[in-house]
């Protein structure tokens, strides 16, 4: 087995980058073109079948299984997630520890920094070349994969808008996101960053043209995107744009055929977030023949990273000393009479010696020993590791198997959340009742009132708070902790007492009137090849890290 160890230098990129600025010519040649391969049997199913299939499991940033973050999809929920303050990357040995800690290698000349460039541009590339397919011909069959490429298109969009605007759209709505490129033969020498504005108004025309497309198409399963999801993109794009009454109608149309997840299926050790359930409205799967689980003991994927259980020698979270923990004062905030709060390890425990330690970690794993060998190795405490992902059924301990799981992309609860934040910005009374109606699935004595801290920013009302809180309790570890906190323009709290957060990392920012942190670190920086070559793209601030810890809050 081949362990990689996390280096603490980073190397400068010396090669060019893949940028959303690359002109492709068809060559005058004996060759078959693109063109003409289009023409060809299942040319274009299998263009259309590689924009889910690539989705995952490919080393697609560095062609090698070299670097643990090279996953997918899903390893961008953890970049983003750690930028906050609900996920706290612990651990001696914690790949995603660049983007907690404000790292200069986020930086335009750094690796890091090309990562997320690399994936969505090549991704949205692949959407370009399949939209270019079907308007060459647009047969009807092809019309369903056309869908397809739309909706993603606008996914990855959306993604992008928020991780690279200038701005927060509450704060700017004429902020500056990323060059929009949608024609895959487009010379890209001069074109600008997309307003915030204009990128959603493609964004929602993209969704549009999927629904039309998409209207009878039947998927197979809930890897690939249909008209469900297209109005669960939708949700989330008039959310973000605050039209309420889209965000609330298009929510509310997302959810017609699916069920929140029970708590025995929330809480199950066989198949806990690991394999679709009546939830789930569009996931990726790893699969036994991808290179993230093939190549290097499967140690480069999000099993590896997300998954603590494990009955053989390898992971970063279960035996290279790099799980991933809650935040500590979140998980205080949940009562001990919502289930949601059995999926992270009570600190207490932390208290216990270790033969009492087992015992209570049995309330959350079979393998009890196994977790704080875990802990050893991290030289953590096991209190905040979380339980929430699972490996596969009955593969405990069958090496590479066990990681070959599903991972989720939009369940039905995000649309409840959406609905219910949109219904009462509009009407609080209708927004409360709904929201009172999901809490109780989790927690039978909850009441609107518990949860809202205000986290430094009283620009939110009590109610959008507690959506907030409840989304944070909900998706902890589905890619949404960054992208809330910007939207609704709050703050972050590291430092408080018992936190768990990293010393040296434990910042607090407490009024964002000014978007200090934002500027710093949550508005990506722009690889520098594409405004080396993109003359008119500009570039967001170079991050700079506090120096120190931040005064801790003793009264929280």
């Amino acid at each position: 087995m081949k362990k990689i160890f996390l280096v603490l230098a980073t190397v400068a990129l010396t090669t060019p980058l893949l940028t959303s600025c690359i002109e492709e010519v068809e060559p005058q040649t004996s060759t078959v073109t693109e063109a003409q391969a289009s023409r060809a049997t299942k040319f274009y199913e299998s263009s259309v079948a590689g924009l889910t299939s690539s989705l995952v499991g490919q080393f697609t940033y560095s062609g090698s299984d070299t670097e643990p973050y090279d996953f997918g999809y899903p390893s961008f929920f953890l970049e983003r997630d750690v930028m906050g303050m609900d996920m706290v990357p612990a651990g001696t040995n914690n790949w995603f520890s660049t983007w907690y800690e404000c790292s200069v290698a986020l930086a335009p000349l750094y690796a890091r920094c090309q990562v997320p460039w690399t994936y969505y541009f090549k991704w949205i590339d692949s959407c370009n070349k399949v939209i270019a397919l079907y308007k060459t011909d647009p047969k009807e069959d092809r019309a369903s994969g056309a869908g397809i490429a739309y909706a993603l298109r606008a996914m990855f969009y959306q993604d992008v808008a928020r991780m690279y605007a200038s701005a927060p759209y509450i704060v700017n709505h004429e902020a500056e996101t990323v060059p929009l490129v949608l024609d895959d033969s487009e010379i890209q020498t001069s074109n600008p960053r997309a307003k915030f504005s204009d990128i959603y108004a493609q964004i929602i025309a993209d969704l549009d043209e999927a629904e039309t497309l998409l209207a009878d198409y039947e998927r197979k399963d809930v890897y690939t995107p249909d008209v469900s999801v297209v109005y669960g993109l939708k949700a989330r794009a008039y959310l973000e744009i605050q039209d309420w009454a889209n965000a609330e109608k298009y929510a509310k149309q997302a959810q017609e055929g699916y069920t929140m997840m029970s708590k025995d299926e929330y809480l199950s050790r066989d198949n806990g977030f690991n394999k679709p359930n009546s939830s789930w409205m569009f996931g990726v799967v790893f699969k036994d023949t991808d290179p993230n689980i093939k190549d290097n003991d499967g140690d480069s994927s999000w099993g590896s990273i997300m998954i603590m259980e494990n009955g053989f020698d390898c992971g970063y979270a279960a035996n290279y000393g790099g799980p991933m923990f809650i935040d500590r004062h979140l998980y205080e905030t949940i009562p001990a009479t919502d289930f949601r709060k059995n999926i992270f390890v009570d600190f207490a425990l932390d208290d216990m010696d270790e033969d009492a330690q087992a015992e209570a970690l049995g309330a959350y794993t079979s393998h009890a020993k196994q977790i704080q060998n875990s802990a050893s190795s991290a030289q953590t405490g096991v209190g905040g590791m979380e339980f929430k992902f699972r490996p596969q059924a009955g593969k405990y301990d069958v090496k590479y198997t066990a990681w070959v799981v599903s991972v989720p992309l939009m369940r039905v609860e995000e649309m409840k959340l959406i609905e219910a934040e949109a219904a009462g910005m509009q009407d609080q009374s209708r927004g409360i009742q709904l929201l009172e109606a999901f809490g109780k699935t989790r927690d039978a004595s909850y009441s609107f009132g518990s949860h809202n801290e205000a986290y430094g920013n009283a620009s939110t009302s009590a109610f959008q708070n507690e959506i907030w809180w409840q989304r944070r309790v909900e998706l902890w570890g589905e890619g949404f902790a960054t992208f809330d906190v910007k939207r609704l323009n709050k703050g972050i709290i590291r430092n408080y007492t018992n936190t768990n957060h990293l010393d040296g990392y434990r910042w607090n920012f407490e009024n964002q009137t000014e978007g200090q942190f934002y500027s710093n670190w949550m508005n990506l920086c722009i690889v520098q090849t594409e405004t080396n070559y993109n003359y008119a793209c500009t570039q967001n601030p170079t991050p700079v890290a506090p120096t120190d810890n931040t005064t801790p809050l003793f009264a929280w």
